[in-house]
């Protein structure tokens, strides 16, 4: 289910500079998010996955909680997304459940070639600090990100460390999806990607 990763910068160029550097591979130009402040750049990162690196569009202001970003200046993942299939029959799921959400809502962002992009999103109440995921659903019209972007990478782990594992776990479990949680002195995402310079890892 493991749709995308996010890494954090305050500068696309620099962002786009450091996963060059330890991948050998330079990740394309992906667009803009209108009302959303950002613009982003991605590298596939497999069949139907890949990596966004995600930072402030200066010809634009965004929400609040991507103001994060302005002051990274060291890339870090800052997040990621599941696809869940139906997202509207997923969203019915989870407050059957008595998971409070926010969505689904509809997304866009026209690619460099004109294309448009659109997606729904739900967004969980509680998201641990982006330890938890949010959720895609990629509209049928709309080319999956991974398919033409720029590829040589694979994402060989990704997992998220908690100093409570069970119970995150659980809480993983209530929302219906199998995520690897691992017992670590901090709360923390952590990602392993392979390229052609060989493997290196990134975390939040």
């Amino acid at each position: 289910m493991l749709d995308h990763i996010i890494l954090g910068c305050n500068d696309l160029d620099r962002g786009i500079a450091f996963i060059e550097e330890r991948t050998g591979v330079r990740a394309a130009f992906g667009g803009v998010h209108p009302g959303r402040g950002t613009q982003n750049a991605l590298l596939s990162l497999g069949a139907r996955r890949y990596l966004e690196i995600l930072a402030p569009d200066p010809k634009q202001s965004g929400p609040a909680w991507h103001q994060q970003i302005t002051t990274m200046i060291a890339p870090r993942l800052i997040g990621w997304a599941e696809n869940p299939g139906d997202i509207e029959a997923f969203a019915k799921k989870l407050r059957d459940a008595g998971v409070a959400i926010a969505g689904p809502w509809p997304g866009s962002r026209a690619r460099p070639d004109g294309r448009v992009l659109n997606w729904k999103t739900i967004d969980l109440a509680d998201d641990r600090e982006g330890l938890l995921p949010f959720f895609i659903e990629w509209s049928v019209d709309s080319v999956h990100p991974s398919t033409d972007a720029l590829t040589g990478c694979c994402l060989e782990h990704f997992g998220i460390v908690s100093p409570y594992p069970d119970e995150l776990s659980r809480t993983f479990q209530r929302i219906g999806i199998d995520a690897p949680v691992e017992r670590g002195k901090k709360v923390q995402l952590q990602a392993r990607i392979a390229g052609p310079k060989g493997n290196f890892a990134v975390s939040s």
